[in-house]
């Protein structure tokens, strides 16, 4: 990771934060200047990360509107304002259409979907109030296509896509951006289960990503050199949609 100043001065919270794609994203971030924290629940996780790379950890459970209040205060009065918002925290679940339960739909909307609507509503006035403001939501490459054997994802993906768009046009006018990023097939712990040699099969690059390469995507978003860019599906799958 190359050091810099693209995120000088800005203080980013970034959810899920306790490793994989929310840990790269923190690392990247802290390295470009920004004070970073991190929420999760899985809080020893968390703190660990957050010791290693020197940045700031809140336990938070994203599907939780009382705790989404009560850690964008917490950052507010630390730090004064929020500038970005990565809504990073997700589940994956499989299972075909007749095979979803309705308690693991309920649980994969309430994290996937429900935590990243909480979020912006949350962040909203805080950013719109000093007229700036990032909010790059991670959706998936299953919230531009159909994913076979994972319908409850899927939609909570293809909605994440659909809130940004929504989001992006009622922010824009205060200054407020919102995007959302598609990663394809990213080694992490949460594709650990994943039929890689099948999947990459579809994949022009011939790999499954690092999840730096996420973040690399998501910092830019993040930062003001993506001043032009909302309401966008920015894709990050070696070419698997195509």
């Amino acid at each position: 990771m190359t050091s810099g100043d693209r995120l000088a001065g800005k203080v980013a919270l970034i959810t899920g934060g306790a490793r994989g794609q929310g840990a790269a994203e923190a690392k990247l971030f802290g390295g470009h200047g920004a004070t970073v924290v991190i929420t999760d629940v899985l809080t020893e996780e968390g703190e660990r990360t957050a010791g290693e790379l020197g940045c700031e950890f809140l336990p938070h459970d994203v599907a939780s509107e009382q705790q989404w209040k009560e850690v964008v205060a917490e950052i507010t009065d630390r730090h004064g304002k929020l500038d970005v918002l990565v809504n990073n925290a997700g589940i994956l679940h499989a299972a075909r259409l007749v095979n979803t339960r309705t308690e693991d739909w309920d649980r994969v909307i309430a994290i996937n979907q429900t935590g990243v609507f909480l979020g912006m509503r949350t962040v909203a006035p805080v950013m719109v109030e000093r007229g700036s403001g990032s909010i790059v939501n991670i959706s998936s490459v299953a919230g531009l296509e159909g994913v076979f054997g994972s319908m409850a994802y899927t939609a909570s993906k293809f909605a994440v896509r659909g809130m940004t768009k929504v989001a992006a046009k009622e922010l824009g006018p205060a200054g407020v951006r919102v995007n959302s990023v598609h990663p394809g097939l990213i080694d992490t712990d949460m594709t650990t289960d994943f039929p890689k040699e099948q999947m990459l099969k579809t994949v022009p690059i011939g790999r499954e990503a690092d999840a730096s390469e996420v973040a690399n995507l998501v910092l830019f978003l993040a930062s003001d050199e993506a001043g032009y860019c909302t309401g966008q599906e920015f894709v990050v799958d070696g070419g698997m949609h195509g």
